[in-house]
């Protein structure tokens, strides 16, 4: 994902809620791992926000939650990357 606008992204990555966010001009990439079958992703717009669910061959009742986060340099990004001060994700 990249972040086209003008103001910070907050990526959300379900379902233990970890948060990255974007400044203008990020690109992330959210990676399963690599033991995962078929991963397929859910992803829903809201204002400002982004949020990720990805599931083991598209069943909404095996989520997965061994993934990671990287950038367009392929540097694996800590949760909470980019907190903008004073910024609440929520």
């Amino acid at each position: 994902m990249q972040n086209g606008g003008e103001d910070y992204l907050c990526l959300f990555v379900e379902p233990c809620c970890d948060v990255f966010w974007l400044r203008p001009g990020d690109e992330f990439t959210v990676v399963p791992a690599a033991s995962v079958p078929d991963p397929q992703f859910t992803l829903v717009v809201i204002k400002h926000r982004l949020v990720v669910w990805i599931y083991e061959e598209g069943d909404p009742t095996r989520v997965i939650t061994d993934y990671t986060v990287i950038d367009s340099n392929g540097t694996a990004l800590p949760e909470g990357y980019q907190s903008p001060a004073g910024r609440s994700p929520y």
